[in-house]
């Protein structure tokens, strides 16, 4: 690791770190008014960023990053306004902080309550998706957090710029200098660097491939909240509407391949409608959807009369591997089970990533057996997995959908970056 690096990595946590006391201090109305600047900030200087944004698009494209890469690392106009409209929906929920979550009286007479505070320091490591940049700004400012932001080296032009219009308007509004610290460098021993700085930074997010996640939760000495990848799976019972099964499956595939609440994974039951499921093959491979499928499901496929997509796209005989794959791109594994629920719970547990889960089926009583018995952040009845995500659970912006079990789990929002403090009032007790 580069001395020079180590030392301007370590300086960059100092200053969040001298930030943090005031920001957890500042009231709710002016980290609201620091968010409402951050947003105006964004949308005056979009075309700014948009064309630091054409520099890493094309640097990208010239490296050959392939599409699904290139449709996360792209920022418009349009989704610059998108960005700031998320700090907008932050600014307007809940203070997060000061929040009772306990009260009561003690056995000495002594007043006991448990109040959320910020967590401190926080240091998210994120790849290819500089619209994190604001996000995970804006959360942190929400929730009196200081962060320090270290964005991939592929969006690195695109994250300097936001980066700076953010904590600009940051400080301009009244918040502390540091609050908003963003490692430029494209000298990937930054990220180590980071990752040592035990006692100046309180916790590590990782945003990104199994690969990032894994790195940071073997090297840091830092306290690590992973944000985990989505094998995601859509499970058609028997009982499945056929028209509401097509639709799921389709919107839970195709709607963004490169997003972790994608379907990588179709599981169906051997008395699922033959023909509806030879429908629902031919429209994924029509869209450019190439299906790893088994042997019956590469039949069915057959007699429907499935023929290459665009792209491409085909049915595959699949293997092993793919029932464990998060592809990231138009591709899906599909197994036919005989098990039924019993069954789909037990392939969807082991090859799943404990994200979300869903279930197409009228049958109540298999409804409720998949929904207790599936081990994910978010297992749904009859709706695509698509809905995983902070804004549409009504959370605002998020950073990213943990699949730990510990501190949080699912949309990791603005509850998930707070803790808690206990706090006693009394009127003299000493203990024996």
């Amino acid at each position: 690791m580069s001395s020079t690096v180590e030392h301007d990595v370590g300086l960059l946590a100092k200053r969040a770190a001298a930030a943090a006391a005031p920001l957890a201090r500042c009231s709710a109305q002016l980290r609201d008014d620091a968010l409402t600047a951050m947003a105006q900030a964004l949308r005056e200087n979009a075309a700014a960023i948009v064309e630091a944004n054409e520099g890493d698009m094309d640097a990208a494209r010239h490296a050959g990053t392939d599409e699904a890469l290139l449709d996360r690392l792209m920022l418009d106009t349009a989704r610059v306004d998108a960005m700031a409209a998320a700090l907008d929906d932050l600014r307007v929920l809940s203070d997060p902080l000061g929040r009772v979550l306990e009260a009561r009286t003690l056995y000495n007479g002594m007043d006991l309550t448990r109040i959320s505070v910020p967590l401190g320091v926080v240091g998210i490591i994120y790849e290819a998706r500089p619209n994190v940049t604001a996000d995970a700004a804006g959360i942190c400012i929400k929730s009196g957090n200081a962060c320090i932001l270290r964005g991939g080296s592929l969006a690195a032009r695109s994250n300097e710029v936001i980066a700076d219009v953010l904590a600009q308007a940051a400080c301009a509004a009244g918040l502390p200098d540091g609050c908003i610290c963003a490692i430029t460098t494209t000298d990937r021993s930054a990220t180590d660097a980071l990752m040592q700085l035990h006692g100046l930074v309180d916790v590590i997010i990782p945003r990104g491939g199994a690969g990032l996640i894994r790195h940071c939760v073997e090297h840091s000495r830092v306290p690590v909240i992973e944000t985990g990848t989505g094998n995601c799976h859509v499970y058609l019972h028997a009982s499945a509407d056929a028209s509401m099964a097509h639709d799921i499956v389709m919107n839970a595939k195709c709607r963004r391949y490169g997003v972790c609440n994608a379907a990588e994974g179709l599981v169906v039951d051997n008395t699922f409608d033959p023909e509806a499921l030879g429908r629902i093959i031919g429209d994924l491979v029509a869209h450019g959807v190439t299906v790893h499928g088994d042997e019956r499901i590469c039949v069915i496929a057959r007699q429907a009369g499935v023929t290459a997509g665009v792209d491409g796209a085909q049915v595959v005989q699949a293997t092993d591997a793919d029932w464990g794959t998060e592809y990231l791109g138009p591709e899906i594994s599909a197994k036919m089970i005989d098990g039924g629920v019993d069954e789909a719970i037990d392939h969807i547990n082991r090859y799943g990533t404990g994200h979300s889960e869903a279930i197409v089926a009228s049958d109540e009583e298999v409804i409720e057996a998949f929904l207790a018995g599936v081990d994910a952040a978010a297992v749904y009845a009859n709706a695509s997995t698509a809905f995983t995500d902070g804004g549409q659970f009504g959370m605002g912006a998020e950073i990213g959908i943990s699949t730990q079990k510990l501190h949080a789990r699912g949309p990791f929002a603005l509850d998930a970056l707070t803790s808690y403090k206990y706090v006693l009032r009394g009127n003299g007790q000493v203990r024996a």
